[in-house]
């Protein structure tokens, strides 16, 4: 047997003891956590007939208008709208994971701070005598 098809023959024996499965097309379902909105839960996923479930984390900061499963590349925030009292970014999709349905663009929205920041700092204690 050549050397390339046993090392290609041991591979994949080493996948398939693994995962359990020979089956290469898995379809996923979102993560669905185990209470509330967010934190430790489940995924599960299908191949033919077989059925697995696999652990997964859904970060409580994550923003629900696009899931966890779906990963952008965010520019930075606008200035202020006076008028709405809201800024917005636009995000590029970055990654799907586990076959998400994730739109290519979105635009996110957060409101302004109330706060007004100084740009310049007073030094205290050097240089005054």
């Amino acid at each position: 047997m050549p050397r390339v098809m046993a090392f290609s023959l041991l591979y994949l024996a080493d996948k398939v003891k693994k995962n359990g499965s020979e089956c290469e097309e898995w379809h996923w379902g979102s993560c669905v956590p185990n209470s509330r909105d967010c934190g430790l839960g489940y995924r599960e996923g299908t191949c033919k007939e077989e059925t697995k479930r696999v652990k997964c984390k859904i970060p409580c900061n994550w923003k629900k208008e696009f899931g966890a499963d779906c990963k952008y590349k965010f520019e930075n925030w606008t200035g202020c709208n006076v008028q709405t009292g809201f800024k917005t970014r636009s995000g590029t999709l970055k990654k799907a994971l586990y076959n998400a349905q994730c739109q290519d663009t979105i635009l996110v929205t957060k409101p302004c701070s109330p706060k007004i920041k100084s740009k310049s700092k007073v030094r205290k204690g050097k240089g005054k005598e």
